[in-house]
C-alpha cells in the first residue's frame, strides 16, 4: 500500500464504521490508539490495541506519527480498520485479499467480488488445512512463514512461545500442528483472551497426553512395528475422543449458566 496524506485518505470510499462520521462531524480530529479501540469496539468487541497495532505493521493503516512517536489515526483510518475487521469477521478473508480490495477502493475502482457463503473457506484457508491434516507429511514452514500464515507479529509470537503455547523443531521450523496453534491462540486473541489465560487450557492439554500416553507407551515400545503403528493410530484416536469429550463438556457447562 502506497504511503498516504491526511487529504488523500479523508475522502477514501471504504466503508467504515458506524462512529467514523460521528469523527468526520467533529471536524476529521485525530485520534489515539485507545481512542480509536474505543470507537472499534462497538462494532468489534473483540478488538485489542495489539491487533491494531499488527494491521499497522502489515501495512493495512497508515497513522500519522507526532514528534514524540504517538500514533494519531484520521477517520479515514478508521474507516479503513472496520473495513479490515469485517472482512475478517464476516468473510473470513486474508489479509492479502482485504488489502487488494482496499487498494482496488483507493483506485477508484470496485473491490473483488465476495466470495458466496459455500465458497468461504473459514478461519484457515485451504492451503493451511491442508497443512494441518499431513502434519507429518514433511511441509515445514519457517518463522516468517509462520507469522504470515497465523497472520501474526513477531511479538506475538514471541509472547506466545514464552508461555509454552507455539514451539518450534529441533530444525527450527514449525509443523502443521503449530501452525493450528498459532490460528487458534490468533482468534481467541481477538475475543480478549491472552496467552496468559491460555495457560489452564496448556496443563489441561498436557495432562490429557500424559493420560494418552499411559495407554499407548506399552504398544510404542513393542519390537513390533505393526504394533508400533497400531500405538499411533491409538493415540490419534484416543487424541479426537478426547477434543469432542472436551467440547460437549464446556457447551454443557455454558448450557448450565444460561
Amino acid at each position: 500500500m502506497t504511503a498516504h496524506t491526511p487529504s488523500t485518505v479523508e475522502h477514501s470510499p471504504v466503508p467504515g464504521s458506524r462512529r467514523a462520521g460521528e469523527v468526520r462531524r467533529r471536524g476529521d480530529e485525530l485520534l489515539s490508539i485507545g481512542a480509536v479501540l474505543t470507537f472499534l469496539r462497538d462494532d468489534f468487541p473483540e478488538v485489542t490495541i495489539s491487533k491494531i497495532r499488527f494491521l499497522e505493521a502489515e501495512g493495512l493503516v497508515e497513522p500519522q506519527r507526532t514528534p514524540s512517536g504517538y500514533r494519531k489515526f484520521s477517520s479515514a483510518d478508521l474507516d479503513r480498520l472496520a473495513y479490515v475487521l469485517r472482512m475478517q469477521r464476516d468473510h473470513y478473508l486474508p489479509l492479502r485479499v482485504i488489502r487488494e480490495h482496499l487498494d482496488a477502493i483507493e483506485r477508484g475502482e470496485a473491490p473483488p467480488a465476495l466470495p458466496a457463503p459455500d465458497n468461504r473457506p473459514g478461519p484457515l484457508e485451504e492451503a493451511d488445512r491442508e497443512l494441518v491434516a499431513n502434519p507429518g507429511g514433511g511441509v515445514r514452514l519457517g518463522r516468517s512463514e509462520l507469522l504470515a500464515a497465523a497472520e501474526a507479529g513477531e511479538a506475538e509470537l514471541v509472547e506466545w512461545e514464552s508461555y509454552g503455547l507455539v514451539s518450534a523443531g529441533p530444525d527450527g521450523g514449525y509443523d502443521g500442528e503449530a501452525l493450528q496453534v498459532a490460528r487458534l491462540v490468533a482468534e481467541l486473541g481477538r475475543f480478549g483472551l491472552e496467552p496468559r489465560h491460555l495457560r489452564a487450557m496448556k496443563a489441561g492439554a498436557e495432562r490429557e497426553v500424559a493420560l494418552i500416553d499411559q495407554v499407548v507407551a506399552p504398544l510404542r515400545r513393542h519390537r513390533n512395528p505393526q504394533t508400533r503403528a497400531h500405538a499411533e493410530a491409538t493415540a490419534r484416536e484416543l487424541a479426537t475422543l478426547s477434543v469432542r469429550l472436551h467440547a460437549a463438556m464446556v457447551q454443557a457447562g455454558l448450557r448450565s449458566r444460561a
